[in-house]
């Protein structure tokens, strides 16, 4: 047995290289353990090869085919100039399971991460925010420092109505933004105002992101389910009698079903709204990733005295931005700006004019025109190895987006026992029925693919697995 210990690198690494398998073959498989065990946990950085090989007695050929193996594989990440590292985030498939959509919890528990809901944040433009915030905090005046506006800094604000007009359709006043952190915050925001105002129950999709009902049931609200099919949410649906007083919709594209609401729909709820004097929030979810056609607009360009728009950077950026905004109606704008002086005051303020800079100098048009090249060469690859290793399986919501839904063949294994078989070959996705309305059963069985997810070095492997495990299923 060929038991090691490098110091090299300032790592001290214990490799054992004993068994039947080659030399290559035995230093991989000891490094996945050295892994998948903990022992080496994320972003730990590895000796280099030359320094590897000389303490292993291998030759650097051997141990730098290794390491390639095992970045292709998605254990390891190598950049120039930082050397090779363990990938981040990595956790034990035998590790606790991963929640439920919507619960805080984002640990990994996979080799290949496909759950949807989260883009790739390694793609974050780095240099760019960087400049931004250096010109940010060069150009800022004392006062930008001190406790400001509660709607957010007056530079931010300008910036996003200006880019919310070219990009969005959406003609906005500055003056009725609010910036927030993110869309929690603002839904939370939103929630307290209208219960404040006496609405007792607001209408969600169904399905949705159930975090979304659950946080409205938290501030003491009701909760009414509106059926969502290949045209969108349906305002017809909506049951005479209920007192609802507002809805919550993901026009762009809805989350899970990825439908994007016809133009009819969105007439139709524009008129529900002025009939019963009700509000809609409008959650732009994945509105800059369109890639069959031109953005849609924003449906608070139907009305913007009876719809809050409410964007974050959460996917154009990264979650940990902590960046969103409202466009609010006058009758809004007051009970929101009081609540979020009352919770706590403002965003960050350097974080915000680094934000204005990036979308005045073009740089976040740039960024996102980048990413979304990025994400639809995902998105075909992926297709392109369903339809070829699986085509009993159908894809759906596809025309923008970061996640897909694929739907199962009836007759065959039931969804939990599929996504139980994902699990097992180290690949997480969610079920579609996480997202459904307890009890309904007129969708069909079907998986939420998220292919921002995954690292760029680790996708294509990633997209091969999900697609052979499919396949062992579906023959």
């Amino acid at each position: 047995m060929h038991s090691d210990r490098s110091t090299s690198g300032g790592l001290d690494l214990h490799l054992d290289l004993g068994g039947p398998l080659g030399r290559r073959a035995s230093l991989e498989q000891a490094l996945r353990q050295a892994i998948r065990s903990g022992r080496l946990p994320g972003d730990s950085r590895l000796p280099s090869t030359r320094a590897l090989a000389a303490d292993l007695g291998l030759s650097r050929g051997t141990v730098t085919d290794a390491y390639d193996q095992l970045a292709t594989e998605g254990w390891l990440v190598a950049r120039r100039g930082s050397g090779t590292r363990v990938a981040a985030a990595r956790r034990s498939a035998s590790g606790p399971p991963a929640r439920r959509p919507g619960q805080a919890d984002t640990a990994i528990t996979a080799r290949h991460d496909f759950r949807p809901g989260r883009g790739d944040v390694s793609n974050f433009p780095r240099r760019s925010w960087v400049a931004a915030l250096r010109r940010a905090l060069r150009e800022a005046e004392d006062a930008d420092l001190d406790y400001g506006d509660a709607r957010g800094q007056r530079r931010l604000r300008e910036a996003l109505a200006a880019y919310l007009g070219r990009a969005r359709g959406l003609p906005v006043d500055p003056a009725m933004v609010v910036v927030c952190n993110g869309w929690v915050q603002g839904f939370a925001l939103l929630a307290e105002a209208f219960r404040a105002s006496g609405i007792r129950r607001l209408a969600v999709e169904d399905p949705s992101m159930p975090r979304n009902p659950a946080a409205l049931r938290r501030m003491g609200l009701r909760v009414a389910s509106v059926p969502v099919d290949d045209l969108g949410a349906d305002p017809t649906r909506m049951r005479h009698g209920e007192d609802v007083g507002g809805a919550v919709l993901t026009p762009a594209h809805q989350y899970p079903t990825g439908v994007t609401l016809s133009a009819e729909r969105r007439a139709g709820w524009i008129a529900w709204a002025r009939a019963h004097e009700a509000v809609l929030v409008e959650d732009d979810y994945d509105g800059e990733f369109r890639y069959d056609r031109q953005p849609v607009g924003a449906l608070a360009a139907l009305d913007p005295e009876r719809v809050i728009y409410v964007g974050t950077t959460s996917k154009s950026l990264a979650p940990g931005i902590r960046l969103g905004w409202m466009v609010l109606p006058r009758r809004w704008l007051d009970a929101v700006t009081d609540l979020r002086a009352t919770v706590d005051r403002h965003t960050g303020a350097l974080d915000q004019l680094a934000m204005a800079e990036l979308l005045a100098s073009g740089a976040f048009d740039r960024h996102v025109r980048h990413a979304r090249l990025r994400y639809r060469r995902r998105r075909d690859l992926l297709l392109a190895l369903l339809a070829d290793r699986v085509p009993a399986v159908a894809a759906h919501g596809i025309a923008a987006g970061l996640h897909c839904v694929i739907e199962l063949p009836a007759g065959g294994p039931d969804e939990a026992e599929v996504v139980r078989h994902l699990a097992r070959a180290q690949v997480a996705v969610h079920g579609l029925s996480d997202y459904r309305r307890r009890g309904r059963t007129d969708h069909p069985p079907a998986l939420v693919v998220g292919f921002a997810t995954p690292p760029e070095h680790g996708f294509v492997v990633g997209a091969l697995v999900l697609a052979d495990a499919l396949a062992e299923l579906y023959p």
